[in-house]
């Protein structure tokens, strides 16, 4: 399934809260966010800023770039499960979404290592994350975005995932 231009556009919008990077509360914020919920990170340098907070998410996914430039995200200790994917820049491939219903099903912590881009999968994790789940991605320099899994922001995403081609 490919990104339309409409679609892009669309996605410039965060789905949930944006925490800018600027902001002095960001810290309490992310860990107030954290306490009780399932917790899952989109993106390299999300996911890193969680585990530099203490926070290990549930499901971590990433791609070993920021912003085009390669990097690489500690993980915390040898434990984790890493689960593996192609997925295209603009895309979201039928294998990234089995991979990531995979992820739910498995015991946590589970990273999951995207050869390609991780960006868009942020739409099939709101589709298959319990409801109440956290899902925490970058917005390009702009901040961090908070989603909780809701029915509304289900059928948000669903609805963006049956437009794309």
């Amino acid at each position: 399934m490919h990104l339309s231009n409409d679609l892009r556009d669309q996605l410039k919008t965060p789905l949930g809260n944006l925490i800018r990077d600027n902001d002095p509360n960001k810290e309490n914020i992310i860990k107030k966010n954290s306490t009780e919920s399932i917790i899952i990170t989109v993106g390299d340098r999300t996911t890193e800023n969680l585990l530099q907070l203490g926070i290990k998410p549930q499901i971590q996914i990433v791609d070993g770039l920021e912003k085009r430039s390669k990097r690489v995200v500690p993980t915390d200790d040898k434990t984790n499960t890493k689960l593996f994917c192609k997925n295209p820049p603009g895309e979201i491939t039928a294998e990234s979404m089995k991979v990531i219903q995979e992820a739910f099903s498995t015991e946590p912590p589970v990273r999951i290592l995207v050869d390609g881009e991780e960006d868009l999968l942020v739409i099939p994790v709101c589709i298959y994350a319990p409801e109440n789940a956290v899902v925490m991605y970058g917005q390009p320099n702009e901040g961090l975005v908070i989603v909780t899994v809701t029915p509304e922001i289900r059928a948000k995403v669903q609805k963006i995932l049956d437009a794309m081609n």
